[in-house]
Protein backbone atom coordinates (compact mmCIF):
# COMPACT_ATOMS: atom_id res chain seq x y z
CA UNK A 1 0.00 0.00 0.00
CA UNK A 2 1.29 3.57 -0.84
CA UNK A 3 2.69 5.70 1.89
CA UNK A 4 -0.03 8.70 0.52
CA UNK A 5 -3.04 6.19 1.13
CA UNK A 6 -5.46 6.17 3.36
CA UNK A 7 -5.68 3.60 6.11
CA UNK A 8 -9.45 3.97 5.95
CA UNK A 9 -11.05 1.35 4.08
CA UNK A 10 -13.74 2.22 1.95
CA UNK A 11 -16.33 -0.23 4.40
CA UNK A 12 -15.21 2.13 7.22
CA UNK A 13 -15.60 5.53 5.51
CA UNK A 14 -19.79 4.21 4.72
CA UNK A 15 -20.12 2.63 8.26
CA UNK A 16 -18.81 6.12 9.48
CA UNK A 17 -20.32 8.54 7.65
CA UNK A 18 -24.11 6.65 7.52
CA UNK A 19 -23.64 6.44 10.94
CA UNK A 20 -23.29 10.16 11.26
CA UNK A 21 -26.39 11.46 9.01
CA UNK A 22 -28.52 11.27 11.84
CA UNK A 23 -25.97 13.42 14.08
CA UNK A 24 -27.05 16.55 15.36
CA UNK A 25 -23.51 17.73 14.96
CA UNK A 26 -24.01 17.54 11.33
CA UNK A 27 -23.69 20.84 10.55
CA UNK A 28 -20.87 21.54 12.63
CA UNK A 29 -17.33 23.13 11.30
CA UNK A 30 -15.28 20.07 11.53
CA UNK A 31 -12.48 22.75 12.80
CA UNK A 32 -14.81 22.89 16.09
CA UNK A 33 -15.30 19.02 16.50
CA UNK A 34 -11.32 18.53 15.96
CA UNK A 35 -11.16 21.38 18.96
CA UNK A 36 -13.79 19.43 20.85
CA UNK A 37 -11.42 16.23 21.13
CA UNK A 38 -8.79 18.11 21.64
CA UNK A 39 -7.00 16.47 18.83
CA UNK A 40 -5.38 17.18 15.60
CA UNK A 41 -6.63 20.46 14.23
CA UNK A 42 -8.36 20.27 10.93
CA UNK A 43 -6.94 21.97 8.60
CA UNK A 44 -10.13 23.60 6.94
CA UNK A 45 -10.49 26.16 8.99
CA UNK A 46 -14.33 27.58 7.56
CA UNK A 47 -17.29 27.29 9.33
CA UNK A 48 -18.91 25.62 6.40
CA UNK A 49 -17.21 22.81 6.16
CA UNK A 50 -19.10 19.99 8.13
CA UNK A 51 -19.66 16.54 7.90
CA UNK A 52 -22.87 17.21 5.66
CA UNK A 53 -20.67 17.72 3.18
CA UNK A 54 -19.11 14.75 2.75
CA UNK A 55 -21.35 12.42 4.16
CA UNK A 56 -23.48 11.80 1.15
CA UNK A 57 -20.42 10.93 -0.27
CA UNK A 58 -18.55 7.44 -1.46
CA UNK A 59 -14.82 6.94 -0.73
CA UNK A 60 -13.48 7.65 -3.71
CA UNK A 61 -15.73 10.72 -3.72
CA UNK A 62 -14.51 11.86 -0.41
CA UNK A 63 -10.68 11.51 -1.84
CA UNK A 64 -11.32 13.77 -4.60
CA UNK A 65 -13.10 16.23 -3.04
CA UNK A 66 -10.06 16.29 -0.29
CA UNK A 67 -8.25 16.69 -3.42
CA UNK A 68 -10.00 19.63 -4.44
CA UNK A 69 -9.36 21.19 -1.39
CA UNK A 70 -5.76 20.82 -1.58
CA UNK A 71 -5.61 18.04 1.26
CA UNK A 72 -4.03 14.43 1.20
CA UNK A 73 -5.65 11.46 0.75
CA UNK A 74 -4.42 10.87 3.91
CA UNK A 75 -7.00 13.44 5.69
CA UNK A 76 -9.69 10.70 4.80
CA UNK A 77 -8.48 9.03 8.11
CA UNK A 78 -8.34 12.35 10.24
CA UNK A 79 -11.92 13.03 8.83
CA UNK A 80 -13.52 9.65 9.74
CA UNK A 81 -11.49 9.97 13.20
CA UNK A 82 -13.00 13.30 14.22
CA UNK A 83 -16.73 11.35 13.28
CA UNK A 84 -15.94 8.47 15.00
CA UNK A 85 -15.31 9.92 17.80
CA UNK A 86 -17.87 12.59 17.76
CA UNK A 87 -20.85 9.87 17.67
CA UNK A 88 -19.46 8.46 21.13
CA UNK A 89 -20.67 11.86 22.73
CA UNK A 90 -23.43 12.48 20.49
CA UNK A 91 -24.71 9.02 20.10
CA UNK A 92 -23.79 6.65 23.49
CA UNK A 93 -25.45 3.58 22.48
CA UNK A 94 -23.07 3.86 18.72
CA UNK A 95 -23.47 0.42 17.14
CA UNK A 96 -24.81 -1.18 19.66
CA UNK A 97 -28.13 0.54 20.32
CA UNK A 98 -29.98 -2.25 19.59
CA UNK A 99 -28.03 -5.05 21.38
CA UNK A 100 -27.77 -3.20 24.22
CA UNK A 101 -32.16 -1.71 24.50
CA UNK A 102 -33.68 -4.31 25.24
CA UNK A 103 -30.90 -5.84 28.52
CA UNK A 104 -31.02 -2.26 29.44
CA UNK A 105 -34.89 -1.95 29.80
CA UNK A 106 -34.52 -5.53 31.83
CA UNK A 107 -32.31 -4.44 33.86
CA UNK A 108 -32.28 -0.54 34.15
CA UNK A 109 -31.95 0.27 37.80
CA UNK A 110 -33.59 3.81 36.87
CA UNK A 111 -36.53 2.35 35.43
CA UNK A 112 -37.13 0.30 38.32
CA UNK A 113 -36.73 2.82 40.57
CA UNK A 114 -39.75 4.79 38.32
CA UNK A 115 -41.82 1.79 39.33
CA UNK A 116 -40.93 1.53 42.69
CA UNK A 117 -41.74 5.52 43.61
CA UNK A 118 -45.10 4.82 41.22
CA UNK A 119 -44.09 6.95 38.42
CA UNK A 120 -45.38 6.13 34.91
CA UNK A 121 -42.74 5.41 32.40
CA UNK A 122 -44.86 6.98 29.69
CA UNK A 123 -45.04 10.59 31.57
CA UNK A 124 -43.33 12.77 28.66
CA UNK A 125 -40.80 15.04 28.97
CA UNK A 126 -42.54 18.41 27.95
CA UNK A 127 -44.07 17.80 31.34
CA UNK A 128 -41.63 18.17 33.61
CA UNK A 129 -39.68 21.39 34.69
CA UNK A 130 -36.61 20.48 32.97
CA UNK A 131 -34.34 23.48 31.80
CA UNK A 132 -35.02 23.83 28.24
CA UNK A 133 -31.33 23.07 27.13
CA UNK A 134 -32.18 19.72 28.62
CA UNK A 135 -35.64 19.47 26.99
CA UNK A 136 -33.83 19.99 23.95
CA UNK A 137 -31.52 17.52 23.85
CA UNK A 138 -33.71 15.28 24.78
CA UNK A 139 -36.07 15.91 21.78
CA UNK A 140 -32.65 15.69 19.49
CA UNK A 141 -32.08 12.53 21.12
CA UNK A 142 -35.87 11.38 20.81
CA UNK A 143 -36.15 11.18 24.14
CA UNK A 144 -40.12 11.93 24.55
CA UNK A 145 -40.64 10.01 28.03
CA UNK A 146 -39.49 9.20 31.39
CA UNK A 147 -38.99 5.68 30.55
CA UNK A 148 -36.98 6.39 27.33
CA UNK A 149 -34.52 8.66 29.25
CA UNK A 150 -33.84 6.22 31.97
CA UNK A 151 -32.70 3.72 29.19
CA UNK A 152 -30.84 6.27 27.18
CA UNK A 153 -28.53 7.87 30.75
CA UNK A 154 -28.07 4.22 31.86
CA UNK A 155 -27.06 2.87 28.19
CA UNK A 156 -24.74 6.04 28.07
CA UNK A 157 -20.75 5.29 27.69
CA UNK A 158 -19.19 6.59 30.37
CA UNK A 159 -16.99 8.57 29.11
CA UNK A 160 -19.69 11.12 28.53
CA UNK A 161 -20.15 13.52 30.64
CA UNK A 162 -23.29 15.15 30.92
CA UNK A 163 -24.02 18.42 33.45
CA UNK A 164 -27.15 20.41 34.16
CA UNK A 165 -30.66 19.13 35.25
CA UNK A 166 -29.68 16.12 32.95
CA UNK A 167 -27.04 15.00 35.30
CA UNK A 168 -28.96 16.27 38.32
CA UNK A 169 -32.04 14.36 37.65
CA UNK A 170 -30.04 11.22 36.61
CA UNK A 171 -28.13 11.39 39.82
CA UNK A 172 -31.91 11.97 41.25
CA UNK A 173 -33.53 9.07 39.89
CA UNK A 174 -30.21 6.56 40.86
CA UNK A 175 -31.01 7.58 44.41
CA UNK A 176 -34.84 7.52 44.41
CA UNK A 177 -34.11 11.04 45.75
CA UNK A 178 -37.98 12.16 46.31
CA UNK A 179 -36.76 15.87 47.15
CA UNK A 180 -35.23 16.26 44.11
CA UNK A 181 -37.45 15.03 41.96
CA UNK A 182 -39.78 17.14 43.36
CA UNK A 183 -38.24 19.64 41.08
CA UNK A 184 -38.53 18.18 38.22
CA UNK A 185 -41.60 15.91 38.75
CA UNK A 186 -45.02 16.28 39.91
CA UNK A 187 -44.40 13.64 42.43
CA UNK A 188 -45.77 14.72 46.63
CA UNK A 189 -43.35 13.81 49.18
CA UNK A 190 -44.67 10.24 51.43
CA UNK A 191 -46.76 9.71 48.28
CA UNK A 192 -46.53 6.96 45.22
CA UNK A 193 -47.27 8.61 41.91
CA UNK A 194 -47.75 12.09 40.45
CA UNK A 195 -50.11 14.52 41.04
CA UNK A 196 -52.34 16.47 38.98
CA UNK A 197 -52.18 20.09 41.23
CA UNK A 198 -48.17 19.53 41.75
CA UNK A 199 -48.37 18.92 37.49
CA UNK A 200 -50.44 22.03 36.89
CA UNK A 201 -47.84 23.92 40.14
CA UNK A 202 -44.56 22.69 37.77
CA UNK A 203 -46.05 25.23 35.19
CA UNK A 204 -45.52 27.87 36.97
CA UNK A 205 -41.84 27.89 37.92
CA UNK A 206 -40.40 28.94 34.61
CA UNK A 207 -42.78 32.19 35.14
CA UNK A 208 -41.28 35.77 35.35
CA UNK A 209 -41.61 36.94 39.09
CA UNK A 210 -44.04 39.98 37.79
CA UNK A 211 -46.39 37.60 36.00
CA UNK A 212 -46.59 35.12 38.37
CA UNK A 213 -47.33 37.61 41.13
CA UNK A 214 -50.20 39.15 38.78
CA UNK A 215 -51.64 36.03 38.37
CA UNK A 216 -51.21 35.08 42.00
CA UNK A 217 -52.97 38.69 42.50
CA UNK A 218 -55.56 37.86 40.34
CA UNK A 219 -56.33 34.48 41.94
CA UNK A 220 -57.03 35.96 44.98
CA UNK A 221 -53.62 35.41 46.38
CA UNK A 222 -52.16 37.92 49.45
CA UNK A 223 -49.43 39.79 47.76
CA UNK A 224 -46.27 41.66 50.14
CA UNK A 225 -46.06 45.22 49.34
CA UNK A 226 -42.70 44.36 47.01
CA UNK A 227 -44.73 41.65 45.18
CA UNK A 228 -47.62 43.44 44.74
CA UNK A 229 -45.62 46.36 43.71
CA UNK A 230 -43.79 43.89 40.91
CA UNK A 231 -47.16 42.56 39.80
CA UNK A 232 -48.69 46.64 38.88
CA UNK A 233 -45.25 46.50 36.34
CA UNK A 234 -46.92 43.13 34.52
CA UNK A 235 -48.61 44.16 31.26
CA UNK A 236 -51.86 43.12 30.70
CA UNK A 237 -50.46 40.96 27.13
CA UNK A 238 -48.09 39.26 28.92
CA UNK A 239 -50.82 38.01 31.82
CA UNK A 240 -53.13 36.99 28.45
CA UNK A 241 -49.74 35.28 27.33
CA UNK A 242 -49.30 33.57 30.29
CA UNK A 243 -53.26 32.59 30.98
CA UNK A 244 -53.40 31.16 27.67
CA UNK A 245 -50.09 28.68 27.73
CA UNK A 246 -51.57 27.62 31.15
CA UNK A 247 -54.87 26.55 30.25
CA UNK A 248 -53.45 24.71 27.11
CA UNK A 249 -51.21 23.07 29.37
CA UNK A 250 -53.88 22.42 31.87
CA UNK A 251 -56.34 20.84 29.29
CA UNK A 252 -53.24 18.67 27.92
CA UNK A 253 -52.82 17.21 31.25
CA UNK A 254 -55.97 17.12 32.55
CA UNK A 255 -57.36 15.20 29.12
CA UNK A 256 -53.95 12.99 28.61
CA UNK A 257 -52.76 12.21 31.96
CA UNK A 258 -54.75 12.99 35.10
CA UNK A 259 -58.43 12.42 33.33
CA UNK A 260 -59.16 9.59 36.52
CA UNK A 261 -57.46 12.48 39.14
CA UNK A 262 -59.24 14.85 37.79
CA UNK A 263 -63.02 12.88 38.23
CA UNK A 264 -61.61 11.49 41.72
CA UNK A 265 -61.24 14.80 42.67
CA UNK A 266 -64.58 16.04 41.15
CA UNK A 267 -66.28 13.61 43.30
CA UNK A 268 -64.93 14.79 46.54
CA UNK A 269 -65.05 17.92 46.09
CA UNK A 270 -68.71 17.95 45.14
CA UNK A 271 -69.26 15.68 48.17
CA UNK A 272 -68.06 18.50 50.35
CA UNK A 273 -64.50 18.00 50.56
CA UNK A 274 -62.52 21.64 50.46
CA UNK A 275 -60.35 21.90 47.59
CA UNK A 276 -57.72 23.00 49.61
CA UNK A 277 -57.05 19.90 50.85
CA UNK A 278 -56.15 19.31 47.77
CA UNK A 279 -53.65 21.69 46.92
CA UNK A 280 -52.19 22.96 50.04
CA UNK A 281 -49.21 19.74 49.54
CA UNK A 282 -47.56 22.26 46.85
CA UNK A 283 -46.44 24.28 49.88
CA UNK A 284 -46.38 27.45 48.31
CA UNK A 285 -49.36 29.92 48.68
CA UNK A 286 -48.56 32.10 45.63
CA UNK A 287 -48.80 28.83 43.23
CA UNK A 288 -51.71 27.14 45.36
CA UNK A 289 -53.76 30.42 44.65
CA UNK A 290 -53.25 30.00 40.85
CA UNK A 291 -54.00 26.20 40.68
CA UNK A 292 -56.95 26.30 42.64
CA UNK A 293 -58.24 28.49 40.14
CA UNK A 294 -56.89 26.45 37.09
CA UNK A 295 -58.96 23.84 38.65
CA UNK A 296 -62.17 25.54 39.64
CA UNK A 297 -63.54 25.90 36.05
CA UNK A 298 -62.91 21.73 35.11
CA UNK A 299 -65.15 21.27 38.62
CA UNK A 300 -67.75 23.68 37.83
CA UNK A 301 -68.43 23.05 34.50
CA UNK A 302 -69.44 19.04 35.74
CA UNK A 303 -71.60 20.20 38.63
CA UNK A 304 -73.20 23.00 36.80
CA UNK A 305 -74.13 20.87 33.70
CA UNK A 306 -74.91 17.78 35.77
CA UNK A 307 -77.87 19.63 37.95
CA UNK A 308 -80.36 19.63 35.27
CA UNK A 309 -80.77 17.86 31.85
CA UNK A 310 -82.29 20.73 28.90
CA UNK A 311 -85.02 19.00 27.05
CA UNK A 312 -84.86 18.19 23.69
CA UNK A 313 -85.77 21.95 22.54
CA UNK A 314 -83.62 23.34 25.08
CA UNK A 315 -80.92 21.16 23.68
CA UNK A 316 -81.73 22.44 19.65
CA UNK A 317 -82.17 26.05 20.40
CA UNK A 318 -79.34 26.18 23.23
CA UNK A 319 -81.41 27.04 25.68
CA UNK A 320 -81.51 25.73 29.24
Amino acid sequence: MSMSAPVTTAQEWDKVRKSFATSIMVDTSLSSLAQNLEGADWPIKSKEDTPAKYIDLSYEETVDMLALKGLPATALDQLTSILRETLAFDQPFGDMVTQVESSSAKDNTLLKNLGRLGIPETFPIDFTALDSDTREFCHMEKLNTLGEFAVFAQSMSQSVIVGGDFRTLLNALSQSDENTLGRFLPIRAGAKGLHLPEALALGLRKLPKPVLYALAEKAGARLSASQTQEAHTCSRQAIASAESELRLRSSRLVADLFKPQLSELQTQVWNGAPLDRFITPIGDPLAEAIVSSQLTPYLQRKAEGSARKPGFWARLFGRR
